[in-house]
């Protein structure tokens, strides 16, 4: 590792691979780029034992932690075990208290539970049934970057979510979000960059915007 440029560790979402990063460049002369993978739960397993089992990971002393969505809520968690330079959170939360309305929901009658997690053990036999192309289009997205489909990790990374119980933010905490993301919409998410036009998925759709800005964000010399 050289000890001359920052150490930046991405962590992919729920389910997904470190593929999702694929189109992430950031200059090699500035940055060591690091990607992490999901790792099953220990049974039973506490969000905050496993980030510390993940931070254990992490090699560089002043690292840089960039997380997606459940990823994001992950690097965060992991932040207590380390010494970070920055923690950057894209498509993700803060704390709980910007969950949309239907995830505070889930938690209190426990609705959660009944999500069939098993359907995503397959996703070839559910593409069989797929009409229309862009139904078909992200079934294709979900094959090649949705690898984690192990029924455990999932009931356990579900719940983990719902459940998460941070009620204070991190001012520290960078926050990139769309302003389309369907799964955290932006009317419950405060202080961050906006990204227009920004899905959930805008790891993938918005690379050109993430590969142009973030080399500034990580080095302080962004300006919205």
């Amino acid at each position: 590792m050289d000890n001359t440029k920052i150490s930046v560790y991405f962590m992919p979402g729920l389910a997904a691979s470190s593929l999702i990063f694929e189109r992430i460049v950031l200059p090699d002369s500035l940055f060591e780029v690091r990607l992490l993978d999901w790792e099953l739960p220990i049974a039973n397993e506490s969000l905050k034992d496993y980030a510390k089992r993940m931070a254990e990971k992490i090699t560089a002393p002043n690292p840089v932690l960039i997380g997606v969505s459940f990823g994001g809520i992950l690097v965060q968690e992991m932040a207590a075990f380390l010494n970070p330079l920055k923690v950057i959170i894209i498509s993700s939360v803060k704390s709980n208290i910007e969950f949309p309305r239907r995830m505070k929901i889930a938690k209190t009658t426990k609705a959660y539970k009944l999500i069939p997690t098993s359907i995503f053990s397959n996703m070839e036999k559910l593409s069989a049934f797929s009409f229309g192309k862009s139904i078909a289009h992200r079934l294709k997205l979900y094959e090649r970057y949705l690898s984690v489909r192990d029924v455990h990790y999932l009931d356990w990374a579900i719940e983990r979510i719902v459940l998460w119980d941070r009620t204070q933010v991190d001012p520290n905490v960078i926050h990139i979000h769309g302003d389309a993301d369907e799964v955290f919409p932006i009317q419950y998410i405060k202080n961050c960059i906006v990204v227009k036009g920004g899905t959930h998925i805008m790891i993938l759709s918005k690379y050109k915007w993430l590969n142009e800005n973030l080399p500034a964000i990580i080095l302080g010399e962004f300006s919205k």
